[in-house]
């Protein structure tokens, strides 16, 4: 497997980190993890700077992992990737790869009955339907009561490292190098 990846995904990724980089400088709030991670590192967002509203945080990180995944997956096996479908009201996936339906999350920290009843629903609906449901996570500081109910839906839970040997074993990209790659460029700047 290789590194290289082709110039459209580079120019993709690109513009993709570039929009969240000035999404997260421009920025303001009107507050304990001290864990770092990959996609922190890569916007050089500090514990500090994400206590100050955890909850734009956790969405916009998550948004930008799940964007950041799928780019990764439509160019670089595009025979294998297929968008998320809508089921009713609810997509209870982000991508289809292969036989692997994924859903990607950077933490999962909401306990609420009617996620977790979701999770439970949807694992069990996709494999259904034939695929293998997985759960891409960055983080692995995941709520407890959340991954129970995900695992009793019949996903696989990949975090942190676990998800990027699974990105590397079908894509051949390394994402943590691709990440260290960027060094400072993107760094969100206050």
């Amino acid at each position: 497997m290789n590194n290289e990846i082709s110039p459209d995904l580079q120019k993709s990724l690109n513009k993709l980190i570039k929009k969240y980089s000035k999404s997260f400088t421009d920025k303001v709030y009107g507050k304990e993890n001290n864990d770092l991670d990959p996609i922190m590192e890569l916007f050089n967002i500090t514990p500090e700077i994400k206590r100050e509203n955890r909850q734009y945080w956790g969405r916009e990180l998550g948004m930008f992992w799940q964007l950041f995944v799928i780019e990764i997956f439509k160019n670089s096996v595009p025979n294998l990737y297929k968008p998320a479908k809508r089921y009713g009201a609810d997509e209870p996936y982000d991508l289809i790869v292969g036989k692997y339906a994924i859903d990607t999350k950077y933490r999962v920290g909401s306990g609420d009955s009617g996620t977790l009843k979701k999770f439970k629903q949807y694992g069990k609906m996709l494999i259904d339907l034939g695929f293998e449901p997985v759960f891409l996570m960055v983080r692995d500081d995941n709520l407890p009561s959340a991954m129970t109910a995900i695992h009793s839906g019949g996903w696989k839970t990949y975090t942190s490292e676990e998800t990027f040997k699974f990105i590397k074993e079908i894509t051949g990209i390394n994402v943590l190098e691709l990440l260290k790659n960027y060094e400072d460029e993107f760094w969100i700047h206050r």
